[in-house]
């Protein structure tokens, strides 16, 4: 395995996208910039909600391990944006994948 994956995806409440995408921001910035585990942390929104259908996020996060992703959500950072992003969210699932890169840039 080449890393870990988790693919995380967010049903949000009518009216909720912006406040949600600016905490998830936040969320992400620190991840990639404060946690040595984390290689990526992308922000998707698939391209019928940006036409204004049922609103949902996906996250797209890259980690060393499982370990380095359990520590994540220990941090002061994900705390937060689990706090305020609590009552914004109507459902979410999250898959822990593996990675497997068989295509790299060299």
């Amino acid at each position: 395995m080449d890393g870990f994956v988790i693919l995380a995806e967010f049903d949000l409440h009518s009216g909720a996208a912006a406040d949600f995408l600016r905490h998830v921001g936040d969320n992400a910035s620190a991840s990639v910039r404060d946690e040595p585990g984390c290689r990526r942390f992308d922000v998707l929104v698939p391209e019928a909600e940006a036409q204004g259908e049922t609103p949902r996020i996906v996250l797209y996060e890259i980690y060393d391990s499982p370990e380095c992703f359990d520590a994540h959500l220990r941090t002061p950072h994900y705390r937060r944006f689990e706090e305020a992003t609590r009552a914004l969210v109507s459902g979410r699932s999250v898959r822990r994948l593996g990675l497997n890169e068989h295509a790299k840039r060299g």
